[in-house]
């Protein structure tokens, strides 16, 4: 299996905006569609959005995401980005990436996570 590294989390106010970004090494993340998940405190890992392996459908797990949370996949630098906009505390959370789970068994291994946490 793949590895995937995260990156771009950090501490920002509300309505504050941050860039994930998601890497992968041993497997490309082109072949595959991909998601954003989060955890937060005390709660399971939920998804966030999906995308497709050629980004012509997109998901999202909630009205709230779908209108802040723009998922993005760069098939010829092999990246998959997820533009926060707007971030509120409800946003707090360890987010993560990795292949879309409805299309199967996880495709990589999971990576660390970048945090990511919005303060009132």
């Amino acid at each position: 299996q793949g590895q995937l590294d995260e990156s771009g989390g950090g501490l920002v106010q509300a309505g504050g905006s941050l860039r994930l970004s998601c890497a992968a090494s041993g497997r490309n993340i082109s072949d595959y569609n991909m998601a954003w998940y989060r955890q937060a405190p005390g709660k399971y890992r939920e998804i966030v959005a999906s995308i497709i392996w050629s980004g012509a459908n997109i998901n999202y797990a909630t009205y709230s995401v779908q209108h802040r949370f723009p998922i993005i996949r760069d098939n010829d630098k092999n990246p998959l980005y997820l533009q926060m906009n707007s971030l509120g505390p409800q946003d707090t959370a360890m987010y993560s990436c990795n292949s879309d789970g409805h299309s199967g068994p996880y495709s990589f291994n999971w990576g660390p996570g970048t945090q990511v946490t919005a303060s009132s």
